[in-house]
């Protein structure tokens, strides 16, 4: 009465629920989970205004966000050519020695649209002027938005301080 196969569905009958019960356990963790997964850090995903209630009064930063100047005053050259390695793919440092992108040899302080020997997109022709370090800045923000047109379809550098630190850097290569 009691065999080998008897017990393979007894076990199979206890611990198939078992698993179903801790996979839909761990799915629904995972779907629904609430916060505190990066360091214990919690966001207010959104804010329910009472009427009539009196609004908490905004709190003023004590610090002002630094201007562009003084972050590019307080680059670091070591990190700026280590985030250079997302403009490595298309860019390369040596002069004359164009890719996707155009050489940056140079670069800094530079007329727009005038590296010898690449073929620019007639929006960058047409940009015109210098490449000073506020105006390379604003561009590495998102190219397509400062110069529609472009062939440099690079999602762009959001951190100021990743832009401040990488034209520190390309300041340094070149005359």
């Amino acid at each position: 009465m009691f065999n080998t196969m008897t017990l393979v569905k007894v076990v199979g009958g206890i611990g198939t629920p078992l698993l179903l019960f801790l996979f839909g356990n761990w799915a629904a963790t995972a779907l629904f989970a609430t916060g505190g997964g990066h360091g214990g850090e919690y966001t207010q995903a959104y804010t329910v205004e009472v009427e009539g209630a009196a609004a908490p009064a905004k709190e003023e930063a004590a610090t002002e966000e630094p201007t562009f100047e003084d972050l590019l005053a307080a680059a670091d050259v070591a990190k700026g050519e280590k985030t250079f390695g997302k403009c490595k793919a298309c860019h390369k440092l040596e002069e004359g020695a164009n890719a996707t992108g155009p050489y940056l040899f140079g670069v800094v302080g530079r007329d727009v649209a005038t590296a010898e020997g690449f073929s620019y997109s007639s929006a960058m022709q047409e940009h015109g002027g210098q490449w000073t370090p506020e105006r390379i800045s604003e561009f590495l923000i998102k190219p397509k938005d400062v110069i529609p047109g472009t062939k440099m379809s690079f999602a762009g550098l959001k951190k100021a301080t990743d832009r401040a630190n990488v034209i520190a850097y390309l300041a340094t290569i070149g005359d």
